[in-house]
């Protein structure tokens, strides 16, 4: 089931619930929803996770924490979702999403680099961050659905395929 292979990879509710710099939560961390792995769940925090991981905003772990709260949806998986955009990735999905929002918006898409810097921010910025948010939105909402879609679907085909395993096994038997 896909239940056993994403329980390997998520923490243990326990060692959570015991995180001294989480305790400001209280009470909140103690929703089962927040751990179980069904299908609800997985594909709610898989859309969560994907949605905001495409966003280009600082604190888009605790944004992720605070979403999977709010929608009561498998905490873990949101937040380990969130780094598919790492520090080496982040460039090129911006890029890629900067790109696609001048194409909508019809703009041409002025060759700049990035400079981490004040005058940076203040000079290439303006120009460039509505065509960024567009098509960071465009992309957190299309990865986000099919990322919700993915498992409905792969959780769905999994259990009617343990289902005809189990019957199959039962005429062998009979």
């Amino acid at each position: 089931m896909p239940r056993k292979l994403l329980k390997r990879w998520t923490p243990d509710p326990k060692d959570i619930h015991g995180n001294p710099a989480l305790k400001f939560l209280g009470t909140m961390l103690h929703d089962p929803n927040l751990f179980h792995l069904n299908r609800h769940s997985v594909s709610v925090a898989c859309f969560v996770g994907l949605f905001i991981a495409f966003m280009p905003i600082p604190g888009q772990i605790p944004l992720a924490a605070l979403a999977a709260l709010r929608l009561r949806c498998n905490l873990p998986l949101a937040v380990i979702l969130v780094w598919i955009s790492n520090p080496l990735t982040m460039p090129i999905i911006f890029y890629l999403e900067y790109k696609l929002g001048s194409g909508i918006l019809m703009q041409t898409g002025a060759e700049f680099s990035f400079d981490f810097s004040w005058q940076w921010f203040k000079t290439v910025f303006p120009s460039i961050w509505q065509p960024l948010l567009l098509g960071s939105f465009i992309c957190s909402v299309f990865f986000g659905c099919v990322g919700y879609l993915s498992i409905q679907w792969f959780w769905r085909w999994h259990v009617v395929d343990r289902w005809k395993q189990r019957q199959a096994r039962k005429k062998n038997q009979a």
